[in-house]
């Protein structure tokens, strides 16, 4: 079976193969002269989280911004996240669909091995290959950026929301996720090879739903994973990423980071008043004032008791959402699994 398994995936294994080569070649060629650029950067000396700090980290995101090294990490970036789908259209749609198509499944259950026998070796080999080029991807692209992930959590606010830990795409390419991503597409395209007996149409649901759950996930799911924590907090002590006012005396204002908790999750903010209450009315006093730009409205805001009340994930908190979500990934793809069997040993006996 491990042979027979073998000759029908060796060309997915091969292309896989290859494309791991190609992106370790791309990788090693410029990693080291990367690594160099941050460490004349002076960004790598530099310690604590001074003003310095920040505008050195600035300064060397910007110098990669306008060089050819921006464009392989939003490469890598777009490779980790379009890979799990690919396996899950590629390699498991077609895994068991092509043998109901051909009908080559009745002479291959009608063989001394058994059906049960039969899928453990396709699922497990196919699967353990699927997780393993997906995460060897992952790693492969977190050594190359790690003096990109140092500047950012030493940058500016602005740098650390966009490109921080909790980024839906950073999160979603680094760490341990990619490895559950790719089960799961794994599972979910056999399992809609099983039900729906047609490659081209499992291909095509499969790649629907996933494409809906992993929009699903960092929109609606992975924020309540955890409990999220609350303060209330001054308006100078956070980064402010929205603020508005119009002609009707009401204004919004929105945190983007918040200080003492570098790296963050900034879940949901909002202005109240001195007794804790939302707010979103202009004091009286302060109508000139914000008519005169956004420092001047902000601080007679702050001297008028309106503080922000911010609900976040802290940092510290980032590789327990990593796991959890790894974990219901992984959970999905078991639950799927144990359908296919189910249906292919019970149902089509």
């Amino acid at each position: 079976m491990i042979w027979l398994t073998w000759r029908q995936f060796r060309i997915q294994g091969v292309t896989a193969a290859a494309a791991l080569a190609a992106f370790a070649v791309l990788l090693a060629v410029t990693g080291p002269h990367l690594a160099s650029q941050y460490s004349a950067s002076g960004v790598a000396g530099c310690h604590g989280s001074s003003s310095s700090c920040a505008n050195l980290a600035s300064a060397f995101l910007q110098q990669l911004g306008s060089s050819s090294y921006w464009l392989v990490y939003l490469v890598g970036i777009v490779i980790i996240l379009v890979t799990p789908a690919i396996i899950g259209i590629f390699w498991g749609a077609p895994l068991i669909a092509r043998e109901f198509e051909a009908g080559t499944h009745y002479l291959a259950w009608n063989q001394s091995v058994t059906r049960t026998r039969w899928l453990a070796v396709k699922l497990t080999l196919t699967g353990l290959a699927a997780m393993a080029v997906t995460e060897g991807l992952s790693l492969m692209q977190a050594w190359w950026a790690a003096p990109i992930g140092r500047a950012v959590g030493r940058g500016g606010r602005g740098v650390q929301i966009a490109m921080g830990q909790y980024s839906p795409l950073v999160f979603a390419t680094h760490g341990i996720t990619p490895l559950g991503y790719a089960a799961f597409a794994f599972a979910l395209g056999v399992t809609t090879g099983v039900l729906l007996r047609r490659a081209v149409p499992a291909m095509a649901v499969t790649l629907a739903i996933f494409a809906v759950l992993q929009l699903a996930m960092p929109l609606w799911i992975r924020p309540h994973l955890f409990p999220p924590a609350r303060t209330v907090t001054t308006i100078g002590s956070i980064f402010v990423a929205g603020f508005q006012n119009n002609t009707q005396g009401a204004f919004t204002i929105a945190a983007g980071a918040l200080s003492g908790q570098p790296g963050a999750w900034i879940i949901s903010s909002g202005a109240v008043d001195a007794a804790g209450q939302p707010t979103n009315t202009v004091p009286a006093a302060c109508v000139q004032a914000m008519t005169s730009g956004e420092g001047s409205g902000l601080d007679c805001l702050a001297s008028h008791g309106i503080r922000v009340a911010v609900t976040y994930q802290p940092l510290s908190r980032y590789w327990a959402f990593e796991w959890t979500e790894t974990a219901i990934y992984l959970a999905l793809a078991l639950a799927l699994t144990g359908y296919c069997y189910w249906r292919l040993t019970r149902r089509l006996s």
